[in-house]
């Protein structure tokens, strides 16, 4: 079939696809302003902060260290062990609650202010693209194009390896990694591959999928469709002030611009702006305020115009606002025709909604849940004891009688020290019966947040058993004596042995009240 015949798309997919199919290289216009400002603020705060925070230390240890290969994660100088995975579950909870609310409230702002995804793109990496080969829609592309390239490259290659090494540092803590440093890769063969695989990843994400990483590949923009409501504060074009668009002098005259024309001229003018444009239509000849310069799509890191609504391609990145205010300041037309605002006040303004609400429903919810996820997390911080405290049933038999006569259960016993220091604690048994407790080592020795797992046998009274099951309670002590955890623990046993049992029994077996009791028959 010849490519003419070919069925075209009436609009493009998506801002980075040409109606062919092939790749549309974005390469937005810088445009500066108050919200560039303010961003830069906020980027370059968070980018000293990520590099920082693996050299910072509290109580004695990394303010942040993900030590995966030992299972223990130190946030803000609190260790995690793999049994406080309730506490891990209850603060990732937490997080994804706290970024709901946020998106409630003010939309993406996330994407276009602290993801690390549009703070190095935007402030780290495109501008060092600028700075050798200019910069698009201000500047001629520069000369020895291959030489720049090469040059940008090696900045780019010399720029992620350093935060694939602060990345590292993560999870290795900085002391590893200096020595790592210093040494042979084939050391430390793993955490060569993890830096080399970051710094090719960043590499590419940064140098060549760059924005389609946020249009593609990131589900953020798929999710805020269920996050946002009317209410939300999002990036928005005042569509009621800006059509129609056009370049002219002749433009609407909304009720607060004074304009040199005639009271009854102005009055009729609003008179005929407050009808709708449904039943009467604009005339050619007047313009809204957007002179269709283009800048605002030019000047955006994903390609889209803003002017077409709401979009899962925009990032609240603000660019389009500061362009746009900055035309509107040449022309002497008041700024914010695109600006921070809702849907709700856009219509509210436009005279064809309600009034925009701060309270509503998802913003009193998330709020609550937050709150209980955090009660519930700092509750279970403050309780938590020095040690933790895990018994589970060994394999084979539920029980065994041993040659006194008393009843044994194989258990799994397991001891975490969730101290800073090396201490040892005695392990005991308590309840009816007589129970005992057969440990390999007791007392326990223990580093700071080292596991101790041992099999252990307990041994009770068989006149202990009730319905099979026995109860005692397991008491772990430090070298002072005092009671630091407690475990309650099941014994299995034989069913009928006690005398609750035996009467329970012989009432079972009885035909009737009047049929005497035969107990050597039972036996």
């Amino acid at each position: 079939m010849p490519p003419a015949t070919l069925l075209q798309p009436e609009e493009h997919v998506l801002s980075t696809l040409n109606r062919d199919g092939s790749r549309h290289w974005i390469t937005p216009r810088l445009s500066r302003g108050r919200f560039l400002r303010y961003r830069r603020a906020v980027g370059y705060f968070l980018i000293a902060l990520f590099v920082t925070l693996p050299h910072l230390r509290l109580n004695d240890k990394p303010v942040v260290l993900l030590d995966i290969m030992a299972r223990q994660f130190t946030l803000f100088g609190k260790t995690f062990l793999p049994t406080d995975s309730l506490l891990l579950a209850l603060l990732g909870v937490g997080t994804f609650l706290s970024i709901f609310l946020i998106t409630a409230l003010f939309g993406r702002v996330w994407c276009g202010w602290a993801c690390p995804q549009t703070v190095y793109l935007e402030l780290v990496f495109r501008p060092i693209e600028r700075l050798f080969e200019g910069e698009p829609g201000r500047s001629k592309p520069t000369s020895a194009r291959g030489l720049r390239k090469a040059g940008k490259f090696l900045v780019f290659l010399a720029l992620a390896m350093g935060l694939a090494h602060t990345f590292l540092a993560y999870f290795v803590g900085t002391e590893a990694l200096a020595v790592w440093i210093r040494s042979s890769p084939l050391e430390h063969p793993t955490g060569f591959i993890v830096m080399a695989f970051v710094t090719g990843a960043m590499l590419f994400d940064f140098g060549f999928f760059r924005e389609q990483t946020c249009i593609v590949a990131c589900p953020y923009g798929r999710f805020q469709s269920v996050m946002l409501d009317r209410n939300s504060l999002i990036v928005s074009y005042d569509k009621a002030r800006g059509e129609p668009r056009g370049k002219g002098a002749n433009r609407k005259a909304p009720a607060d611009l004074a304009l040199p024309i005639l009271r009854t001229e102005k009055a009729s003018l609003t008179e005929a702006l407050s009808t709708s444009t449904a039943t009467a239509p604009v005339s050619t000849t007047t313009r809204g305020d957007c002179v269709d310069c283009g800048l605002c799509v030019a000047t955006c890191p994903t390609g889209i115009d803003i002017r077409g609504g709401l979009q899962m391609e925009c990032v609240s990145c603000t660019q389009c606002i500061d362009a746009c205010d900055a035309v509107m300041t040449k022309l002497k037309r008041p700024t914010g025709l695109i600006r921070y605002t809702s849907q709700a006040a856009l219509e509210h303004a436009a005279g064809i909604g309600a009034k925009p609400r701060l309270l509503r429903p998802r913003v009193l919810i998330y709020p609550a849940l937050i709150i209980i996820v955090a009660v519930a997390f700092l509750t279970l911080l403050a309780t938590a004891g020095p040690v933790d405290v895990s018994l589970t049933r060994g394999r084979g038999l539920p029980f065994n009688t041993l040659p006194d006569g008393r009843i044994s259960n194989q258990m799994n016993f397991k001891l975490t020290s969730r101290t800073d220091s090396e201490r040892a604690f005695s392990v005991s048994i308590e309840g009816d019966g007589q129970p005992a407790i057969e440990l390999p080592d007791n007392p326990i020795r223990l580093a700071a947040g080292q596991i101790h797992a041992d099999p252990v046998i307990l041994s009770i009274n068989r006149s202990a058993f009730r319905h099979g099951t026995a109860s005692a309670r397991i008491r772990v002590t430090d070298e002072k004596g005092q009671i630091v955890a407690t475990r309650h623990v099941t014994l299995i046993g034989p069913a009928g042995d006690s005398d609750d049992d035996k009467r329970s029994d012989e009432h079972d077996s009885k035909p009737d009240d009047k049929t005497p009791d035969h107990p050597e028959e039972h036996k």
